[in-house]
């Protein structure tokens, strides 16, 4: 394995919205405490939701006020774009984000893994399957849609697997070598590594455009902690929506797909609790 190193480290309080990047994080069995320990839960057509259903969402920002997260779902402070903030804990957190998204939405902690109805997915947005995997993946119709059979059995059933947040996995990696070459291959777009929202940014020595993409099914160890990489990552329309001082830009889509299979970034689970530090080299595990 060429050498890596650990550049970045994120955490996203709030499923979807924006987060805060650290120096240092424990990786624990799910993942990184207080990410995605709040979400926001459709209360027109049922589910826990995220941006592919309210855009809008990735207009706010998330953060903990204090630096130590212990509890599951400690309390987090949302700042929407107009500078409104207020803990994810005050009785009113869901009508303001209601008023802000224009629909009817609550907002809640992690509930237990056997509250199987609040992880459940909700009404699709449209009863033909593939124009709503169309949809949700921003996929034109000449353009293949993403090979789904790598996920978890209960991700087609939940919309996270139960008692977490998450879309499959509790940690999601990426190269920056990947972000620049598609960002040269997509002309003025701009890879920016916040439209992608990892948890752990590196950078690798390695020539090939994708290196993630050779630590698939491979287990690798960052500081102390150990992990083992599932599956690519199918991109979705997340990637293409406006936010902060990104525009709205549907050639993300374009790009990944022609470049990359349409996934960037790679799934993994925590095989040996540890933390993790920005300047930690990352080494295959034998």
């Amino acid at each position: 394995m060429s050498a890596a190193t650990v550049t970045q480290l994120f955490r996203y309080p709030v499923k979807s919205m924006m987060g805060e990047t650290l120096a240092s994080a424990t990786l624990a069995a799910r993942g990184i405490p207080g990410d995605r320990a709040w979400a926001v839960r459709d209360e027109e057509r049922g589910g826990i939701r995220g941006g592919k259903r309210f855009a809008a969402l990735m207009q706010c920002r998330a953060g903990y006020p204090n630096a130590t997260v212990e509890e599951r779902s400690p309390p987090a402070q949302i700042e929407l774009p107009d500078g409104e903030r207020f803990l994810t804990t005050v009785p009113d957190a869901g009508e303001r984000l209601s008023r802000f998204l224009g629909s009817p939405v609550t907002l809640w902690p992690l509930l237990p893994a056997d509250a199987l109805d609040h992880y459940r997915r909700g009404k699709p947005m449209s009863d033909d399957m593939e124009a709503e995997l169309r949809r949700v993946f921003a996929r034109t119709p000449d353009e293949p849609l993403p090979d789904l059979s790598a996920f978890p059995k209960e991700a087609f059933e939940f919309e996270s697997p139960p008692g977490t947040y998450f879309d499959a996995f509790p940690l999601l990696i990426m190269s920056s070598n990947a972000l620049a070459f598609l960002e040269k291959q997509a002309g003025d777009s701009r890879f920016d590594v916040r439209r992608f929202r990892p948890n752990i940014l590196v950078d690798s020595t390695a020539t090939a455009s994708l290196p993630e993409r050779d630590w698939i099914g491979k287990r690798l160890r960052l500081g102390n902690a150990v992990i083992d990489v599932k599956m690519a990552c199918p991109r979705c329309i997340m990637t293409t929506h406006p936010f902060a001082d990104l525009k709205k830009d549907p050639k993300i889509m374009r790009a990944l797909v022609k470049y990359a299979d349409g996934n960037l970034g790679v799934y993994a689970s925590v095989v040996e609790p540890g933390v993790v530090r920005t300047g930690d080299r990352i080494e295959l595990e034998h």
